[in-house]
């Protein structure tokens, strides 16, 4: 397939895990790809393996949680590509703890890094989106916004990406600027491997607890959470806007 020939995308947070995958698979399609972490030399080995499997891509590094840098990466790639069509934002963090041992400087980080980060991002791109009358968000949440003892920072994070999606959508519609989330549930990532370590259980003990209660009996890949990014980021969901899509083995 061949989704995003001619397109330029743009992957936050893409140095590995969910954001890696989906600088892969978009780039598998046809897109040139902005691997985005925060130094280049962390994006560097992303960009290898598709530069290597046939695809365009280009290692940019970028604190997202400062609007200045923001701005000037999304004027890089811009100028660099000439357009802007898909920008997905992946950038994420965790500090978990109960609320009474939860200093401040680990909810403001959550919150920077999880949700503020997206806000300049959108506000970067827009103006190269608008004028093209195109453009493709997709944002990451999470199964945890709807509530997770021990992560009040992240999941008042991820319950906040979704109010950006659902007013995005609307604000960005009427120049065909399509914004819509993703929330996987657990995904086996370095990110979740880094969270059983801290509570003090082994990686795989923790993925084989939470499969067990998974309607699928087993735990998300990144790959997975890239496929449905990647419907969300091209034409055939061309009338999705607005949306949160749950992706999470069928847990409630």
């Amino acid at each position: 397939m061949d989704r995003f020939a001619d397109r330029v995308a743009l992957v936050t947070g893409a140095a590995q895990g969910i954001g890696a995958a989906t600088a892969r698979r978009l780039a598998a399609e046809g897109a040139t790809v902005a691997v985005v972490d925060l130094t280049a030399e962390r994006a560097g080995p992303v960009v290898d393996e598709i530069v290597a499997a046939g695809g365009s891509a280009i290692a940019v590094g970028c604190d997202v949680t400062d609007p200045v840098a923001v701005d000037a990466m999304v004027d890089r790639v811009v100028t660099d590509h000439g357009r802007l069509d898909i920008l997905v934002n992946n950038a994420g963090i965790t500090r978990d703890n109960l609320l009474f041992r939860m200093p401040a400087d680990d909810w403001d980080a959550v919150l920077r890094t999880n949700l503020s980060s997206m806000f300049h991002c959108c506000r970067a791109a827009q103006p190269h989106m608008v004028p093209a009358r195109y453009g493709k968000i997709v944002n990451l949440s999470s199964r945890s916004a709807l509530g997770n003892r021990g992560q009040v920072n992240y999941a008042a994070a991820k319950a906040g990406v979704q109010g950006l999606t659902a007013t995005l959508a609307i604000e960005l519609g009427p120049y065909d600027i399509n914004v819509n989330a993703v929330a996987p549930g657990f995904v086996a990532t370095s990110m979740t491997a880094a969270v059983a370590a801290r509570i003090g259980v082994d990686p795989d003990e923790h993925r084989r607890q939470v499969a067990e209660r998974t309607p699928l009996r087993r735990v998300g890949q990144p790959a997975e959470i890239a496929a449905v990014i990647a419907f969300l980021a091209s034409d055939d969901a061309s009338y999705v806007s607005g949306q949160t899509l749950y992706v999470n083995g069928g847990a409630r």
